[in-house]
C-alpha cells in the first residue's frame, strides 16, 4: 500500500486510485474509429499517443461533437489530430490524489491522463474518486464543485 500519514490526513498516491488499463489511439486514427473505440469500451475519452506511447493529445466525446459533427467534418476520413486537444493536463502516478483533485478543479477537467516518463500508464477520473473508499465524499464534492464552478461562491450563481 502507498498510503502514509501526514499529520492527521492519509496521503494516497494517484496510482492507487487510477484506472490502469487505458485504451489509446494515434493522431492518424480517424474520428469514426475513435468513436467506435469509445463506444465499444464504454468510455468518453482517449489519450492520443505516438508510436512510443508518449502522449501528444487527448480526444473526448465532446471534442467529436463540437469540433467534428458540428463543423461538418467527414468522420470516416478526418484524423483526430485535427480535432484533439494538444495542451493536455496530466499528472504522475506518484502524485498525491489530493493534488490531482486540485488540478482537476483548477483546470475544470473530469479526467487526467497519468504519466510515468511521459508514457501513459493510467487515467484518473472523477468516477475513480467516487468509487475509491479512501477518498471522502467531501473531497469528491469539492472537486466536482470546482470542476463545474457550481458551489455557493461560483460566478455563474451571481
Amino acid at each position: 500500500m502507498f498510503c502514509f500519514k501526514k499529520g492527521f490526513d492519509i496521503i494516497m498516491k494517484v496510482k492507487e486510485c487510477m484506472t490502469n488499463s487505458v485504451c489509446n489511439c494515434t493522431p492518424e486514427t480517424t474520428i469514426q474509429d475513435v468513436a467506435k473505440k469509445m463506444c465499444s469500451n464504454h468510455i468518453g475519452c482517449l489519450p492520443v499517443c505516438d508510436n512510443t506511447n508518449n502522449i501528444v493529445g487527448l480526444i473526448t466525446d465532446r471534442d467529436i461533437v463540437l469540433r467534428s459533427v458540428a463543423c461538418g467534418k467527414d468522420s470516416k476520413t478526418t484524423p483526430i489530430s485535427e480535432i484533439m486537444t494538444t495542451d493536455v493536463c496530466c499528472c504522475n502516478s506518484n502524485d498525491e490524489v489530493n493534488e490531482a483533485e486540485k488540478l482537476m478543479g483548477t483546470m475544470q477537467i473530469k479526467r487526467i491522463p497519468v504519466l510515468d516518463n511521459n508514457k501513459v500508464v493510467g487515467m484518473l477520473t472523477v468516477g475513480n474518486l467516487v468509487n475509491d473508499s479512501k477518498v471522502t465524499s467531501i473531497e469528491v464534492s469539492n472537486t466536482v464543485e470546482n470542476i463545474c464552478h457550481c458551489g455557493p461562491n461560483a460566478k455563474n450563481n451571481e
